[in-house]
């Protein structure tokens, strides 16, 4: 009885830890008049970690704050 208990605890973990799954992206941007420049890190929601995957999010979540992404550097599993 115990047994079929701890399979279940353990596929509710792995999924809950798939749901969470995000990926740190870091970047260079711009922003213009005047030339300004920035480095960091963002972090973007999904499992697929490569860098054409999460440029979109990426170039979305710099120009709601006014910058234009020039490049993803790397690309890695957070957690």
């Amino acid at each position: 009885m115990k047994t079929p208990l701890a399979i279940l605890i353990l596929v509710l973990s792995l999924t809950a830890t798939v749901a969470n799954a995000a990926c740190v992206a870091e970047y260079k941007a711009k922003r213009d008049n005047p030339l300004r420049l920035d480095y960091g890190t963002v972090t973007v929601p999904g499992s697929n970690c490569t860098a054409s995957a999460v440029r979109p999010a990426v170039a979305a979540q710099l120009a709601s704050r006014g910058w234009i992404l020039l490049s993803i550097l790397s690309v890695r599993q957070s957690g």
